[in-house]
């Protein structure tokens, strides 16, 4: 009997106190990116120079930003980069994503 009134107190205690300890949520704006067809679905995505995931995965997906300007950068060997600075305060943003193949 005294385990249990020990692991309720354990739970009870973790369930107060960790929201107090945890640091605020801050605002965050949704990036919504569609992948044209003929880009490859396995190109990088980093957001201010941080690898976020491939292409295919983020555009089924979408991120969260925090408030604020970001560089979004999508890149394939064999493609032109796709750069874009954005800057997230209420509103979705949406990109379209076209990487054009570099001509051999």
């Amino acid at each position: 009997m005294r385990r249990i009134h020990a692991l309720a107190f354990v739970v009870l205690f973790s369930a107060t106190a960790l929201p107090s300890c945890m640091p605020p949520l801050r605002p965050a704006v949704s990036l919504r990116v569609k992948r044209h067809p003929k880009t490859p679905s396995d190109a990088f995505v980093t957001i201010d120079e941080e690898y976020i995931g491939p292409l295919g995965y983020v555009a089924a997906h979408g991120v969260r930003l925090p408030l604020g300007t970001h560089r979004i950068s999508v890149e394939r060997r064999g493609y032109f980069p796709y750069d874009a600075t954005v800057e997230a305060s209420t509103d979705t943003i949406y990109l379209n994503v076209h990487l054009k193949p570099i001509p051999d």
